[in-house]
């Protein structure tokens, strides 16, 4: 009974998903008709070839980076949340994010400071630093954390980390020229456009390592909530198991916050989501639900960034925020039971 009501659920999530992303698709500065983006996509051509363009070259590659997005930190989170046994566990509170944004900003601030070749301005030396950074702020935070047994501390010194990223990233803002500050300022608002093919080509690639890493590792997340001496009393390799975490975390937030800038309370609000609606703890229901509530939910944000009608385009992290953070408001004040990981 348990697993079709789940089952009837993650159906009735995939059906709203395909509406979300066909609301997505035809909703913006200009709406374009349900046929016309069904003709564009299918090769027949739309009745307007500026609506078959905007479609294709535009809308899609957003719609599909928002999937990116909104499954990889959603999914980043609640591995988080299971390893670190906390509940406000997440990619922006832990100071991943803010890692990432030292990374680029190395890149794009401090490229004044390094040699003048293209290899510094290239979509993969944003990555690869991006990854560095949150990797080295994850570990940084894990080896605190197995010195602190107080899960609160531990979100305090996630906090701090951030924080002393942050003050790196102000003194390179500060010797930094017009042009990059500007380039930077817009990357740290969040973006989801703007995207050429090859750029998410190689999100793609990263993403889908960093969920294949852990969908390995679902099978130990239950064990890790009951903490490490339960886990290998059941057998569980908890050393090959944080080390598979820490990877995995570290490509989907790292990848993801290269292209798509610091995108806040997603990756903490969807895993308590998911939670409520599925009622249960069992990570293999969780990681597909969260996969799929991620989705929707930067998927809603991405429409809302961009007002039928008008020309406005609102920040997406603006619009993460906006909605995310109430969730975790509100999960503060609910009872503890329902903030256990």
């Amino acid at each position: 009974m348990f697993q079709k009501r789940s089952q009837r659920l993650m159906l009735l999530l995939l059906i709203l998903t395909l509406g979300l992303v066909l609301a997505d698709l035809s909703l913006g500065p200009v709406v374009i008709p349900a046929s016309d983006i069904w003709n564009s996509l299918s090769g027949q051509g739309a009745s307007k070839t500026t609506w078959e363009y905007i479609v294709l070259n535009y809308r899609l590659p957003k719609t599909i980076m928002a999937i990116l997005t909104g499954a990889g930190l959603s999914v980043c989170g609640l591995l988080m949340q299971t390893l670190f046994r906390n509940p406000l566990a997440g990619p922006y509170v832990l100071g991943l994010s803010s890692g990432s944004s030292l990374g680029v900003a190395l890149v794009i601030l401090g490229a004044a400071w390094l040699p003048q070749t293209d290899f510094f301005w290239t979509e993969i030396s944003l990555v690869v630093a991006s990854l560095i950074g949150s990797m080295l702020v994850l570990l940084a935070v894990l080896l605190v954390s197995q010195k602190l047994r107080d899960t609160m501390s531990i979100l305090i010194v996630g906090l701090m980390f951030g924080s002393f990223t942050s003050a790196f990233v102000s003194v390179l803002t500060y010797f930094s020229s017009a042009e990059q500050l500007q380039k930077f300022t817009f990357w740290s608002m969040g973006s989801l456009g703007n995207l050429s093919w090859n750029a998410l080509a190689i999100l793609a690639i990263l993403v889908l390592l960093g969920l294949l890493l852990a969908g390995y590792c679902i099978k130990s997340l239950d064990a890790l909530l009951l903490g490490e001496n339960y886990a290998r009393s059941l057998g569980i390799n908890y050393a090959k198991a944080q080390r598979i975490i820490i990877v995995s975390t570290s490509i989907l937030a790292g990848s993801i916050t290269a292209f798509a800038g610091p995108i806040a309370f997603v990756g903490l609000a969807v895993p308590h989501i998911a939670r409520l609606v599925f009622k249960t703890s069992n990570h293999r229901i969780l990681f597909v639900a969260t996969l799929i509530l991620g989705a929707m939910l930067m998927l809603f944000c991405d429409i809302l960034s961009q007002p039928p009608g008008t020309d406005l385009m609102l920040p997406i992290n603006a619009i993460t925020s906006i909605i995310g953070a109430p969730v975790v408001i509100w999960l503060l004040l609910q009872p503890s039971k329902y903030r256990k990981s």
